[in-house]
């Protein structure tokens, strides 16, 4: 598989494990199911299982945010579609990121990546729920601290989630536990959004409530005042209300 683009570069996506570990919960989608069914999951490696470093790991330190009112240099994306979408755009892609599918979007976004970075994405309605549901997942790669410094807001909330993250030893596990089945999005101005997550295994389908707020030209996670990522974890019974990815 090939690496993360250089800096700068359009987005392509390269395969990466998805590392585990029992005895601690981080925050991060793809865990939900997990952390119902009572295992604890976490997630870090430094190789993406091709004798090749992992993406994040002796990248070139990038910057992406820009003054107020501009986006960061070489981010440009069509933010005129104000409205709520009433369905998946019609241009998402799936491809792995840290060993599970995430959906992108040429028109939404991420269009940029920078080592672990997957970022630039429009700053409208659609494009706070494919930060929501791709911002997450970055966490589960060596890259993860990067990740936090440029794509999650400022905050104790910040602080604390770094404190415990970084308790985090090395492991070489590898599992996907479940998968991104839909999203609605429950609040949205241009300043921030708040997106709910489906999530489905073969068992359960669950949800999570993540927000995003626009800060330096990008949309970037804000965590809860605990350092959680997501508030928690509801089961669900049906679809009512969620706009269903396809697949």
């Amino acid at each position: 598989m090939p690496r993360f683009l250089r800096s700068g570069r359009k987005a392509d996506f390269a395969e990466q494990p998805f590392w585990r570990q029992r005895g601690w919960r981080l925050s991060a989608v793809f865990l939900a199911v997990a952390l119902i069914a009572g295992a604890v999951v976490v997630t870090r490696g430094q190789s993406n299982g091709s004798g090749e470093p992992a993406a994040g790991i002796g990248i070139e330190f990038v910057r992406i945010d820009a003054a107020p009112g501009l986006r960061p240099e070489g981010c440009r994306t069509d933010d005129s579609p104000q409205n709520a979408p009433v369905r998946a755009p019609d241009d998402v892609t799936w491809r792995q990121l840290n060993g599970a599918p995430v959906p992108l979007s040429r028109s939404a976004g991420p269009q940029m990546i920078d080592g672990p970075l997957l970022w630039c994405f429009a700053h409208t309605p659609m494009g706070a729920v494919m930060a929501a549901n791709v911002i997450p997942r970055q966490m589960s790669g060596a890259g993860w601290a990067l990740v936090v410094d440029q794509q999650v807001a400022n905050g104790e909330g910040r602080d604390i989630f770094v404190a415990m993250r970084s308790t985090v030893p090395e492991t070489t596990q590898q599992h996907t536990v479940a998968s991104l089945a839909g999203f609605s999005l429950l609040s949205y101005t241009p300043e921030t959004a708040t997106v709910r997550l489906l999530i489905k295994s073969a068992q359960v389908m669950v949800t999570a409530d993540y927000t995003v707020v626009w800060s330096g030209g990008d949309w970037k996670l804000r965590t809860l005042p605990s350092g959680d990522l997501h508030t928690s974890v509801m089961p669900v019974a049906n679809l009512d209300g969620f706009i269903v990815w396809k697949v």
